[in-house]
């Protein structure tokens, strides 16, 4: 056990060596971790104990210790002697479940790495950014990252060839993601799909890389679902410019169409002068904010009469006034999670900011691997979709009228009765 001992002040001021806070967790960690070891060994000891040869030696003894080595933990730099056991039991071996035999970082250092460079470190500040800090630069050079993104490359494709035939996601937001490839003369166009499963929660459907976000490459996203297994969702929300939708209608043609209202928005906004932005912006607000669709209706009629000089700024919504008003036929909880595709725009967000400190990925499959692990790793922070046990009634095919759920009539919900009285002679 570890114990700190208070020291006169006279004796302090002598003793020239004084031990910082980082310095002291260090040695509480390796003094615990040495404890640890050693009661995992002791236990192993006393549960074969019985165990004797035709002497009446014991089969399983403690046998000194490894050799040193430095094992990098949260706590920094931490060196340790792993206790060694002799079992001489055929094809028997001590394993510690603490320390295992090769291990020189702990699961969280290794954790962690991948991360710091997904948010933005680059390869060469690894050393001297946590050098200081872990006691070491051992494990932290860029080679280490080159080999992580290669991982990520492997993973992202067993991911992408994974059998969906278990999986059901109800709602799909849908998007084409571009940012810069460094060595590469083509930008990067990610073909994203995240989905909301009967339960509520959100997760990454599929990732792939896209051309220009075209028509063939989303059907041949769109086919590889279908053919590993996967549903149509009920509801796909996206962009009015992508091919997604012409390849959706090809493949899962029931499901419903939802533009993105914030996309739209900015499309309208941008061919109307300046001065006429902000009103039009409102205009605009007022129609996917309406109670009711036939409200809906009616902002829109006021926006294209107020815009009438403008007629290419107010095509862009009655054009598509069906698709953009579809959430209307769905639980009022989830409108607004079906009007936009945020849950995509936020999480690239981290994409751009790690693709600008590297001035781009080195490659197209880097640059996947990357928004992969990012996506990934964002996947345990995204809430429930509100209301959550609405979502099965979506499935089942429940009727949303303006949002609100309505009840079946009998004749609807029973089946019809056969008469078997008999008629009277």
């Amino acid at each position: 056990m570890l114990k700190l001992v208070q020291a006169t002040s006279a004796r302090a001021e002598d003793d020239a060596t004084t031990i910082d806070l980082d310095e002291l967790c260090r040695l509480a960690a390796r003094q615990m971790l040495a404890t640890a070891l050693l009661a995992e060994r002791q236990a192993y000891l006393d549960a074969h104990a019985e165990l004797v040869d035709g002497t009446g030696k014991r089969l399983v003894v403690g046998n000194g210790y490894a050799k040193q080595r430095e094992v990098m933990t949260g706590a920094g730099m931490v060196e340790v002697k792993a206790p060694r056991v002799d079992d001489r039991r055929q094809g028997e071996h001590y394993r510690s479940a603490i320390l295992p035999v090769y291990m020189r970082k702990s699961p969280k250092v290794t954790e962690v790495l991948p991360l710091l460079y997904l948010r933005g470190l680059s390869t060469g500040d690894f050393a001297p950014a946590l050098g200081e800090f872990f006691g070491s630069g051992a494990g932290l050079s860029s080679s280490t990252v080159c080999r992580l993104t290669e991982s990520w490359q492997a993973e992202h494709q067993t991911w992408s060839g994974r059998d969906l035939s278990g999986l059901d996601y109800v709602y799909w937001w849908v998007d084409g993601v571009h940012f810069n490839v460094r060595l590469e003369d083509d930008r990067l166009c990610c073909l994203v799909i995240v989905g909301v499963r009967p339960d509520g929660t959100k997760e990454l459907v599929a990732l792939a890389d896209g051309y220009r976000e075209s028509k063939e490459s989303w059907a041949e996203l769109l086919r590889s679902l279908r053919d590993r297994g996967l549903a149509g969702p009920v509801l796909a929300v996206g962009d009015g410019a992508l091919g997604f939708w012409a390849a959706l209608r090809g493949v899962f043609p029931a499901t419903k169409e939802q533009r993105c209202w914030v996309h739209k928005t900015a499309n309208c906004i941008d061919a109307l002068p300046k001065r006429l932005q902000p009103q039009a912006k409102s205009a605009v607000q007022a129609i996917y904010n309406a109670a009711t669709r036939t409200d809906a209706v009616s902002a829109a009629s006021s926006f294209a009469d107020a815009f009438r000089d403008f007629p290419k700024a107010t095509k862009k919504i009655m054009d598509e006034l069906d698709v953009l008003l579809a959430f209307y036929d769905f639980p009022v909880e989830h409108w607004l999670h079906l009007r936009t595709t945020n849950p995509i725009e936020s999480t690239f967000s981290t994409v751009r900011l790690r693709t600008k400190v590297t001035r781009g990925a080195g490659s197209r499959k880097a640059a996947l691997a990357m928004a992969y692990k990012l996506l990934d790793a964002a996947q345990a922070r995204w809430h429930k979709i509100s209301a959550p046990e609405l979502v099965p009634l979506v499935r089942a095919g429940a009727t949303f009228i303006d949002g609100k759920l309505q009840e079946r009539r009998p004749a609807e919900t029973e089946p019809a009765v056969a008469d078997t009285g008999t008629v009277a002679a």
